[in-house]
């Protein structure tokens, strides 16, 4: 009878596989959207000063809710320092951290957007665990990819450096914005990644000559990187989809030795 309560709110705050976890979860999410709303509604200079007061008041209002959700979800935890140290315990702090933060840095509640991060639990709520599983291909892909994306970040930055030094020797005495080196290397990565800003541009034909360089470069360098993550996706996929010669299947986990549906070796 002692730990009732504590199981109780467990499966409540926990579990949205009852009645009462479900409309826990879907409540919560409500007010996730409504705290975050209000938010940025604040951020309007005219909504500000109409309603400033109110939305503070609304948002302290959202902030006390989430920090006795918090308190209890710690409560209710077996393990308590799991949750607290888990992806969603840190979130579900995080999420309450902004505004308090305003009493020490002007503007800081506007941080709580963080909170969006809170309805990755719309996946759990809804069932959606497929999606979750998707997700996990992406990121095993992404780690996968790491040391390769490195290497070529490295590469590209000496290339920005190297041609910004050279725009700034061409451009320096013409009064076109190349002011500094460290402005140079700035414009060629605007450059380099095709945003081109327009803030800073060259007016000699050896300047112009050299963009015209970079830019082509930057359609050959922005391939790079997503095919290297869609080589490890690929791989990935591979990996987790491999068929069974006996039953067909081929939803196994991860580096599986044995189908799940048969038994039959992989």
């Amino acid at each position: 009878m002692k730990n009732n309560w504590k199981e109780k709110l467990y499966v409540i705050i926990f579990e949205a596989d009852t009645p009462a976890g479900k409309f826990f979860d879907i409540a919560l999410l409500y007010a996730i959207l409504l705290s975050i709303l209000a938010v940025m509604l604040e951020s309007v200079n005219e909504i500000q000063r109409d309603y400033g007061f109110f939305l503070r008041i609304v948002e302290w209002i959202f902030t006390a809710v989430f920090t006795i959700e918090y308190i209890i979800r710690i409560l209710a935890s077996p393990k308590k320092r799991g949750y607290v140290f888990s992806f969603f315990g840190i979130i579900d702090l995080l999420a309450i951290i902004p505004t308090y933060l305003a009493f020490f840095l002007v503007g800081g509640q506007v941080l709580v957007v963080i909170r969006s991060l809170r309805l990755l639990r719309v996946f759990r709520i809804l069932k959606l665990n497929r999606y979750l599983g998707a997700a996990s291909v992406i990121s095993s892909a992404l780690v996968a990819s790491r040391a390769k994306i490195l290497v070529f970040l490295f590469a590209v930055l000496n290339l920005v450096v190297i041609m910004g030094t050279i725009m700034y020797l061409i451009e320096a005495d013409q009064n076109s914005g190349f002011t500094s080196i460290p402005r140079s290397i700035y414009w060629a990565i605007v450059t380099l990644t095709t945003v081109g800003y327009g803030d800073i541009t060259p007016s000699t034909f050896l300047g112009q000559f050299v963009a015209s360089i970079i830019m082509i470069m930057g359609y050959a360098i922005i391939a790079v990187p997503t095919g290297i993550v869609t080589s490890e996706l690929a791989k990935e996929n591979r990996l987790r989809n491999t068929e069974c010669k006996n039953c067909g299947s081929n939803d196994h986990l991860n580096k599986a030795l044995y189908c799940q549906n048969c038994g039959e070796k992989l």
